[in-house]
């Protein structure tokens, strides 16, 4: 017997909750339930995270939550529950499958089978945002070697447990080189471990592509996580619906299993709701505490019910579908064909009484860094990079010189072109004047100059080299 908490949420969440948990014990889950209020009452109630500390504790306790979808509240600050969640509780990978169910749900790919696994914490999802200028915010892209290599792992642990032959990596390491650099860099050092398993690396853009017209060319693809968020939900759509797909999001100790689309305020309550993106959740669940049995019967009983055509409104297309169901009904035709197989579509057969788990991550020993410069950001509101050059000359100090001034990261001195467009926000690298090592007191020295001058700074990065090899972006045109 195993305890999990469960959330029913928002919307269509009680309905296809109340569903999903008549199908799986009906197949002979064997779980102790906790459930806990989350999402729009909570929200609404004044806790801007939509969860209360006792809730925490029950998932912290459990370490196992199936969720329905939440409604967040418009306007008020009120933060994702879902980001939250995967945050607080390292949820580190997002893994979803989609595949078609071709000729009984309407696809143009007939023989689709991919899982997306996606990097769940990192990346432009860390949220770390500034304006800095009247024109210019940014948003700090953080990835780090150990997200990389935990969710890199997990998807090779992933497709040897589950018999795939291939695993494939999106990233745009050839503009980001320092960040997507790592991940590919860092998929190919894992890659080297599981020899038994095809690897091959595709730029995110190219790979969006081909997985849109040829998704039958992949098996497990795995990527940071903003590509990771899009390409999951396009891939669920190619393959049929965004309705049928479930999701679960996994951590070193806990997880969190859920539907992928939102809680449709719109259909509550009228029993028309289609259960299968929570059930297929929950048939992650399952698998994840080693109820595989179930999990299996529950998925074939499924695959059996769409088979025979008995399909709720949003995936009912005359010809094909023979009866059209609400909520409550579907599920009670997936209980009345548990223990039954699927004879079009193809049966699923999991492997027992095996978790998977994988090692906690091993840090590293640090390499040698070494202090080589420093970029000083500028809000300036002049057009001429020759000007604002001129203005920083005497802000040069005899062991830090003006080398190059970018504009979004295009060079404009020295020898920029009159073409490019500025805004008021430039980077100013200053490097070494005399080839001597660099200190922390040589960049405060040209930071109290720019004062003097009176020159708007607004932060700096310090550039560094790793065991000799510089860790910092060119100027594009450099």
């Amino acid at each position: 017997m195993t305890r999990i908490t469960v959330a029913k949420g928002d919307g269509i969440g009680p309905e296809i909750m109340d569903a999903t948990l008549d199908i799986i014990l009906a197949a002979g889950a064997q779980l102790d339930i906790d459930e806990i209020e989350v999402g729009e009452k909570v929200y609404l109630a004044g806790n801007t995270s939509g969860i209360s500390k006792e809730s925490w504790d029950s998932l912290r306790r459990n370490k196992v939550f199936l969720k329905a979808p939440i409604t967040t509240p418009q306007g008020g600050g009120y933060k994702s529950l879902n980001v939250t969640t995967r945050k607080m509780l390292g949820l580190y990978a997002n893994v979803r499958p989609c595949t078609s169910l071709h000729p009984f749900v309407k696809t143009k790919h007939p023989v689709m089978d991919v899982v997306i696994i996606r990097e769940n914490e990192e990346d432009l999802y860390a949220g770390i945002e500034h304006q800095q200028t009247d024109e210019v915010v940014q948003c700090l892209k953080l990835i780090s070697r150990p997200g990389c290599e935990k969710i890199v792992r997990y998807a090779f642990e992933y497709a040897r447990q589950y018999g795939r032959k291939k695993v494939t990596c999106f990233t745009k390491d050839n503009i980001m080189k320092q960040t997507d650099g790592m991940f590919h860099q860092v998929f190919e050092e894992v890659a080297k471990e599981y020899p038994d398993i095809e690897n091959e690396h595709w730029i995110v853009d190219i790979g969006a592509a081909k997985l849109a017209d040829t998704p039958e060319a992949f098996d497990v693809i795995v990527m940071p996580n903003l590509y990771g968020d899009v390409l999951s939900d396009v891939a669920a759509q190619i393959a049929g619906s965004v309705g049928l797909a479930g999701s679960a999001n996994i951590g070193e100790e806990c997880a969190m299993f859920e539907a992928i689309h939102g809680s449709a305020p719109r259909r509550a309550g009228q029993n028309l709701a289609n259960p299968s993106g929570l059930l297929q959740g929950a048939i992650m669940m399952l698998n994840h505490i080693g109820q595989t049995d179930v999990a299996e019967r529950v998925q074939n009983a499924w695959l059996k019910t769409i088979e025979d055509g008995i399909h709720t409104y949003d995936i009912y297309k005359e010809g094909v579908s023979k009866q059209k169901v609400g909520t409550k009904e579907f599920a009670q035709a997936v209980i009345a064909n548990l223990g039954q197989q699927p004879s079009t579509l193809k049966p699923v057969s999991y492997a027992k009484g095996t978790t998977l788990k994988l090692p906690k991550y091993q840090r590293k020993s640090n390499g040698t860094k070494e202090l080589v410069g420093v970029d000083v950001f500028v809000h300036w509101k002049g057009t001429k990079a020759d000007e604002l050059a001129t203005l920083l000359n005497p802000v040069n100090t005899p062991d830090l010189k003006l080398s190059m001034i970018t504009n979004r990261g295009i060079k404009v001195w020295p020898d920029g072109f009159d073409e490019t467009f500025c805004t008021d926000h430039w980077r100013c690298r200053f490097l070494p004047a005399n080839g001597h090592p660099v200190n922390s007191r040589h960049i405060i020295d040209v930071l109290s100059k720019a004062i003097d001058e009176q020159i708007d700074t607004i932060k700096t990065e310090n550039l560094y080299a790793f065991n000799g090899k510089p860790a910092f972006s060119m100027g594009q045109g450099q």
